[in-house]
């Protein structure tokens, strides 16, 4: 049962969206109803974190003084004890792998989920092929189960789903492929109002690769791997066919370390190259978004010739379980985007503007590494 309209007009005007209502007496029974939804599964206390950002218009943080992370070169860890301690991690069936695949192909010309997109040369596999196929591979190899969860988004997770049943889940055990929504967040304007891109909906979008961590939390994820007595999760992200998952290096070098979270970095080309960098800010390890970076920091160099910030990440991480259900009910911090975001004018009719006009707003996974 849908909250009621009375109820509904009190929960908005309450929290200054009332303008929502205005053109209820045109709508039908079904565009209500699906409106009055919408309103019932709202995050107001999100968006008061969102408006409270847009009027507070903070910083970059630029001023915080920052230096580069300590960084272990693969080479120091790529032979050994830390293969064979990933290799036994692997092999004792306690990693999971978490696949981050809510996009759309669209940049890619291709009409369905961005895994969905046929990438290799030769066979013609798509992402999701590649990406499985790796998986069960390491299954037939360490002899164990390894589960798989693949985080999809509102706009492309019944296809997702459909596409692996469709192709027998690449010969993975479908009881240990699972996949969950994340959440989704809707626009601002500048003073605070929710936008509408319609006369019954509001614009919503992906709250960002940081929402895997509510998401997993509300979907039942992780309750799913403490029954299956998972100790660490491989992330990474679906766009990145050449990713060496669960390598056992890496794996290693984190179960020796009793490490909450590793990250993966590669040297960058140039300065100007748009990875976020790790560093050390504030006595704790963080990674800082290349936009955030001025111009100096970008291009320091250190007595021999290389870049200060040399190492960005690349989005492959490996996470302690614990460590991901302690966060889980942490208040990741906001980041805001101005966009061009379509909306609905004073007739009712919707409006593709042609420059920035509102706000997105999205969590990044790796600001959890100040807690780790």
């Amino acid at each position: 049962m849908s909250i009621s309209y009375d109820k509904a007009v009190g929960l908005m005007r309450e929290h200054g969206q009332d303008h929502v209502f205005k053109f209820w007496d045109r709508l039908n029974e079904s565009e209500r109803a699906g409106l009055l939804s919408q309103m019932e599964s709202l995050d107001f206390a999100g968006i008061k974190r969102m408006r409270g950002l847009l009027s507070a218009k903070e910083g970059k943080g630029r001023d915080v003084p920052i230096e580069p992370a300590k960084v272990v070169s693969a080479g120091e860890v790529c032979g050994g004890e830390f293969v064979q301690a990933g290799e036994d991690v692997i092999r004792s069936g306690r990693t999971g792998v978490l696949l981050v695949a809510g996009g759309q192909g669209s940049r890619l010309g291709f009409d369905g989920p961005k895994g969905a997109f046929k990438l290799a040369p030769i066979s013609n596999g798509t992402l999701f092929e590649i990406h499985s196929k790796k998986i069960l591979a390491l299954e037939r190899k360490y002899g164990c189960a390894i589960p798989f969860y693949i985080m999809t988004s509102e706009a492309n997770d019944s296809p997702t789903r459909d596409f692996f049943r469709k192709n027998q889940y690449f010969g993975l055990s479908g009881e240990r492929v699972m996949f969950f929504k994340q959440g989704m967040w809707p626009a601002l304007w500048a003073d605070g109002r929710i936008v509408m891109d319609g006369p019954a909906r509001f614009f919503m979008s992906p709250d960002g690769h940081g929402g895997i961590l509510a998401a997993l939390k509300v979907n039942g994820m992780l309750d799913d791997m403490e029954k299956r007595g998972l100790k660490f999760l491989f992330y990474f992200q679906v766009d990145n066919p050449l990713v060496e998952i669960l390598d056992p290096a890496f794996m290693g070098l984190h179960a020796r370390g009793n490490a909450d979270v590793s990250v993966k970095v590669c040297a960058k080309r140039d300065a100007n190259e748009g990875l976020g960098v790790v560093v050390e800010r504030d006595g704790c390890n963080a990674i800082v978004e290349y936009i955030d970076l001025t111009n100096e920091q970008k291009s320091e160099v250190l007595p021999d010739g290389r870049l200060k910030f040399l190492y960005g990440s690349v989005a492959i991480h490996v996470f302690s379980f614990d460590f991901l259900r302690k966060e889980a009910g942490a208040d990741l911090p906001l980041h805001v985007a101005h966009k061009k975001i379509p909306y609905c004018d004073d007739e009712g009719r919707v409006v593709q503007p042609d420059k920035p006009n509102a706000y997105k707003f999205e969590k990044f996974i790796f600001d959890v590494l100040p807690d780790a």
